[in-house]
């Protein structure tokens, strides 16, 4: 067996282990546990299992009226389809103690009690408010936003390392690594339902083949871009590049329209039930796994491309050809191969940006690739576009700007903060906040 394929078994082995009803679902159920009980009953849930048919959850809780004696019971939930499914399974039925609860007070339960959200009672063993330390409320609330920000700074980094791995060689921007983000994004939507149809369902599963099929899918996609779109364009002078870059974003937004259709595909929620971390008198600071973990992926993702372009042989042959193509091929270096490599990199980058705003935020559309793609070219013109490690910078700092506007601006205003920013800084620093000061030559 290959090394490499060993990783990939131990996560699927690890991932069968997992729990096949998404954190939504699980909250739902939880959700119609109090009106089965009650006013002023004490709900403690003991854990969940499966429950007496497929797509059934079924949830063990303590109820307690009063100084009483703690009573035993169970609360089943009826899922339509697969509980982890492409489309999350809606509420269809619900038992309590193992009794079906009848049509009229379902509807009645769902109609004016789910629909109003009300809390649930708290999953077993997560922190009491109570129990949480206390910080104060200005760091409680910057630490909030920080936390909320830290997904779409990996985001934001990843893409404007793709632009700058390519306009370091090249000297030329490529405008649709915002489209390979979400030819991505959709790409983790065709691999999760494709891993559905051989029931491993399971969140973490799901998570793995979306990222694998949205690397390979976009790697591929940014080889044939390569091959046969910018290698004949090498030699070509003034706008010709950009203009068949622009082309091919327009291109690859309607072939994405042309496979999902106009409406949002989208992966079902998983590992989102927030955690609470700190608190500030009614304030509790929370951050959701999902979040947390998508966002620390991301960025030591380009952290990890930083560290290839300074420390591997390739990053020096990367380097070598940005400074002198020509002197770079004397000694040895093929020019075409590193141009190659570097785009299959960003495009890969950019696959993994796409699942993490699929998997964070909800989905994708097929045009939701330009606003992403040009808000992380404005961080890479921000941070220095010849440089990965000022582009990578630049994504954290607009993700920064973009989440200290949203809670003290107008939230409508915030995309056009973020252009007039870009205008200020070309102005009076062309090279970016990391780059040279000049516009050109520019550092890389």
């Amino acid at each position: 067996m290959r090394p490499f394929l060993l990783p990939i078994l131990l996560v699927l082995t690890l991932a069968g282990c997992s729990e096949s009803f998404d954190t939504d679902q699980q909250r739902l159920c939880r959700e119609a546990i109090p009106p089965l009980n009650p006013t002023g009953t004490e709900i403690a849930i003991d854990g969940t299992a499966a429950g007496p048919r497929p797509n059934a959850l079924r949830i063990l809780y303590r109820a307690q009226i009063g100084s009483g004696a703690a009573r035993r019971r169970s609360i089943d939930c009826l899922f339509a389809g697969e509980g982890a499914g492409l489309r999350r399974g809606a509420l269809i039925g619900i038992a309590s103690d193992g009794r079906p609860m009848s049509d009229a007070s379902f509807y009645l339960l769902r109609r004016f009690y789910l629909e109003d959200r009300a809390e649930p009672p708290i999953d077993p063993g997560a922190p009491r408010k109570e129990d949480l330390p206390e910080i104060a409320p200005a760091l409680a609330y910057g630490l909030q936003q920080g936390l909320s920000a830290l997904p779409a700074a990996a985001i934001y980094t990843l893409l404007a390392s793709a632009y700058a791995l390519i306009y370091g060689l090249t000297g030329r921007i490529i405008l649709s690594f915002g489209e390979f983000g979400a030819l991505g994004a959709l790409a983790s939507v065709v691999g999760v339902a494709l891993i559905l149809s051989l029931s491993l369902s399971t969140p973490a599963s799901g998570l793995a083949i979306a990222f694998a099929v949205a690397i390979a899918v976009c790697a591929f996609h940014g080889f044939a871009m390569g091959r046969f779109i910018l290698r004949p364009l090498a030699r070509a002078t003034g706008q010709q590049m950009l203009i068949a870059t622009i082309g091919l974003a327009i291109a690859l937004s309607e072939y994405l329209r042309l496979a999902q259709g106009p409406e949002l595909r989208w992966l079902p929620p998983v590992f989102n039930e927030p955690w609470s971390l700190a608190k500030a008198g009614s304030f509790v600071v929370t951050m959701t796994p999902l979040g947390l973990v998508l966002g620390l992926i991301g960025l030591a993702t380009a952290l990890g491309l930083v560290l290839l372009i300074r420390l591997s042989a390739y990053g020096r042959a990367w380097r070598a050809v940005s400074d002198d193509a020509r002197t770079a091929a004397l000694f040895g270096v093929d020019a075409r191969a590193v141009h190659d490599k570097a785009l299959i990199l960003a495009c890969a980058a950019c696959g993994i940006a796409g699942v993490t705003v699929t998997a964070v935020y909800g989905g994708m559309g097929f045009a939701g690739g330009f606003t992403l793609g040009l808000k992380a070219l404005v961080a890479a013109i921000l941070g220095g576009i010849g440089s990965v490690a000022g582009a990578a910078l630049g994504g954290i700092c607009i993700a920064i700007f973009e989440v200290i506007w949203s809670s003290t601006m107008p939230l409508e205003q915030r995309d056009i903060a973020v252009y007039a920013l870009l205008a200020v800084v070309l102005i009076l620093r062309p090279g970016g906040f990391f780059g040279d000061g000049a516009l050109a030559p520019r550092h890389v």
